[in-house]
């Protein structure tokens, strides 16, 4: 069995906050100085991060107590919220919101980020503050952890994360190039076709048999609520896309309303709430068959959405068509609302907005050829999914020293 040792996370590396250039300073910011935010880690999609939205000149970071970061720290949120981890992919350096680990020599970089993973609703719980929790950095530097004594086995346990970690980022790479494929392929046949001159005009109207409303229903049985459901809500909507379960709330609602408002094969479910200056509302996931294999209970969506039900086998030309659309902005003069809250004026752009219509042959093929990457989009999101909780099963072992990894061989 390997040896293991309790240390102090000082100990692994050198705990370094950082700081905010005054925001009154133009010439503090949009530098050459990649400069992270919590709120750059929260949309991180991999372990790896190379810069943030905002960056910071040299007359910036001169200003302020932050310092450049060598690659390979191991950036960890200490603040609003606590826990979201990454390692940097080059120099950078972050705001006050930041206790991270440069690792000392001999430490590995993913052993490091696996550690602090593992470990990190505990290090939340030891956040103070009344305003908002925040861990310091003389508690960051004196968590006490345990760690393999032998270097090689810290690479080992590592390697074994980093392995299926890997996949995962491998099938949602795969995955977006599939979805960008059948948006060029939409462009090539239909919005780019030399034939499309020749083809009707028309609108979304023309297309869709029916539209109709969510329900939130109640969060537990209650009345005559007694139906079980998965509700889809617009923040769900970017991860469905991409091949996920997203994090959708079981609800429960009455059985006649799941026969009226239930999702099929096809559908278009379309966020009609929401949005921001710079995002419209708008977004939009299209229903495969693919998807519903996944639910083991009917699927609905909030009444913050609007459900499209087209003519058969335009589900997914209706979709692309709609993407399209929304890429380029065309959806912002449809909204309105003036407290805040933008809203889609839905009715208004599906009887407006003008498309072309190809003849129903190209719809069919270009049907058939969505359809297959849905399948593989939600196939691979369905294998990160076993395999993300396959690597949440074994890390808290492999960490504790449960699991002996010393013989071996990655």
């Amino acid at each position: 069995m390997t040896e293991w040792k309790t240390a102090a996370l000082s100990d692994l590396g050198e705990i370094v906050g950082g700081a905010t250039p005054s925001t009154s300073r133009e010439d503090y910011y949009n530098g050459q100085i990649p400069w992270l935010t919590p709120k750059d880690l929260a949309g991180c999609p991999g372990r790896y991060i190379r810069r943030g939205q905002r960056s910071i000149t040299q007359a910036g970071l001169d200003s302020c107590s932050a310092r450049i970061m060598p690659k390979g720290t191991v950036l960890f949120s200490s603040r609003a919220p606590i826990g979201y981890v990454a390692i940097a992919e080059n120099d950078l350096c972050t705001n006050q919101g930041f206790k991270s680990i440069v690792p000392n020599p001999g430490v590995s970089s993913l052993f490091l980020y696996y550690l602090l993973r593992c470990h990190r609703d505990r290090i939340e719980a030891m956040g103070s503050g009344t305003t908002f929790k925040e861990v310091s950095g003389a508690t960051m530097r004196g968590i006490q952890v345990r760690v393999p004594a032998d270097p090689g086995v810290q690479a080992r346990i590592a390697g074994i994360l980093d392995a299926l970690d890997t996949k995962i980022e491998l099938n949602h790479r795969v995955s977006a190039n599939l979805r960008q494929q059948a948006q060029a392929l939409f462009r090539q046949w239909v919005i780019d076709s030399p034939d499309a001159r020749g083809w009707r005009r028309g609108t979304f109207s023309q297309l869709i048999e029916g539209a109709f409303g969510g329900d939130w229903g109640r969060e537990s049985p209650e009345g005559g609520c007694v139906q079980p459901v998965y509700c889809l809500r617009g923040a769900d909507i970017p991860e469905v896309c991409a091949g996920g379960r997203g994090k959708m709330p079981t609800r429960y609602i009455r059985p006649k309303s799941l026969k009226t408002r239930r999702l099929l094969d096809g559908d278009l479910v379309v966020e009609v709430s929401g949005g921001s200056p710079t995002q419209s509302t708008g977004r939009a996931a299209v229903i495969s068959q693919a998807l519903l294999d996944r639910y083991d209970k009917g699927l609905v969506c909030t009444n913050f959405c609007r459900a499209l039900r087209p003519v058969e086998g335009y589900g997914m030309f209706l979709y692309h068509y709609w993407q399209h659309l929304y890429d380029l902005g065309m959806f912002f003069p449809y909204e309105n609302g003036t407290t805040g809250i933008k809203n889609l004026d839905l009715a208004g752009l599906l009887q407006a907005e003008p498309i072309v219509i190809p003849p129903p042959r190209l719809v069919r093929r270009f049907d058939g050829v969505c359809q297959a990457v849905a399948a593989k989009v939600y196939a691979n999101g369905l294998e990160s999914e076993r395999l993300a909780a396959l690597r949440d099963l074994l890390l808290p072992r492999l960490m504790s020293g449960e699991l002996d990894v010393s013989g071996l061989r990655i």
